[in-house]
């Protein structure tokens, strides 16, 4: 049975070695970007946090606008609210 966890009113998939009662988000605010697409801009959004943050399980897409160049679009930009799941400090067994 996959578990699944309601924050801010999403969907997240949930972690099964862990009650959905016991968890406990932290959320940051991110923004992409990328000359070529939002898709990209928002896989760059997550790259670079995930180097360095553990438990990233969700975003949600909160803003996307664009840099205008001599007429043609030139920059996508997203906003994204990145949900981590912080550790119960537990020792590991």
């Amino acid at each position: 049975m996959h578990a699944t966890i309601y924050v801010l009113g999403c969907a997240v998939p949930g972690n099964e070695d862990e009650p959905m009662t016991k968890k406990t988000f932290n959320i940051i605010e991110l923004c992409g970007v990328s000359d070529n697409s939002y898709a990209e801009a928002t896989t760059n959004a997550i790259a670079k946090p995930s180097e360095t943050l553990r438990n990233l399980d969700w975003f949600e897409v909160v803003n996307q606008r664009g840099v205008i160049r001599n007429g043609k679009v030139a920059e996508f930009q997203v906003v994204l609210k990145v949900g981590f799941r912080l550790e119960s400090g537990k020792a590991a067994d």
